[in-house]
């Protein structure tokens, strides 16, 4: 992968427009990472950094986040999402692929709620589907799986504010689905090629990125194999 140190806000947004396809954590693939170009000084620390500019990179690159290989968080570019999403889906668009027995009962309801409340913070969500103790379960593995599947994504991130209008925590997610948050961007890509054209795009475009890690290497990242 070619060398690049991400020292600020601007850098994570250049690097994510320039490589399309950017997990956050270090994989399986030596080198594909933010965390293995990234300055140790914005690195969770007690500075703002990668962790804090999350919510920006989203919203100022229009770019895709979610845990979206492994269960890990990666940023996508709107160019290579649609790609994603194709492959990922199967060609199929959430209500087809549950009519045709491919997605359970509970992974529907979940996606409805998504679909009719998005943008939606993950603490409403759950509210909303009573997901919680004595509740319903399984929310994380749910919206993780949506999230895999290209029909669910991070829209963005939200402090809470204390009583005093300072910003604390971590930021919690705020969902949304591909069609809402990218629009034509995303509709009007997102079916244009067979699935395997898609899957076969995305290999070829991380295999550019890092020649040296194989292709064996590569789909097992994608989970292909």
């Amino acid at each position: 992968m070619p060398d690049f140190t991400i020292c600020t806000k601007e850098d994570l947004c250049a690097a994510v427009q320039r490589f399309g396809i950017l997990p956050l954590f270090k994989n399986s693939i030596p080198g594909f990472s933010v965390e293995e170009h990234v300055d140790p000084r914005v690195w969770f620390t007690d500075e703002p950094g990668v962790w804090e500019w999350k919510g920006p990179v989203i919203r100022e690159t229009g770019c895709a986040y979610g845990k979206f290989f492994g269960g890990k968080a990666v940023f996508i570019s709107r160019e290579w999402f649609p790609d994603f999403a194709n492959w990922r889906r199967d060609g199929y668009d959430f209500d087809a692929r549950y009519d045709d027995g491919l997605a359970s009962y509970r992974d529907k309801v979940l996606y409805d709620l998504v679909e009719r409340m998005a943008p939606v913070l993950s603490r409403e969500l759950k509210k909303e589907g009573d997901y919680r103790k004595g509740g319903n379960t399984g929310f994380d593995t749910m919206i993780t799986r949506l999230q895999a599947q290209g029909y669910v994504l991070i829209s963005d991130f939200v402090y809470m504010k204390d009583r005093f209008g300072q910003t604390y925590g971590w930021g919690v997610a705020e969902y949304s689905t591909p069609e809402k948050q990218m629009g034509t961007a995303f509709t009007g890509q997102v079916y244009c090629r067979e699935p395997e054209e898609s899957y076969e795009r995305i290999l070829a475009h991380i295999l550019k990125l890092v020649p040296e890690c194989g292709r064996n290497t590569a789909e097992k990242y994608l989970n292909k194999r």
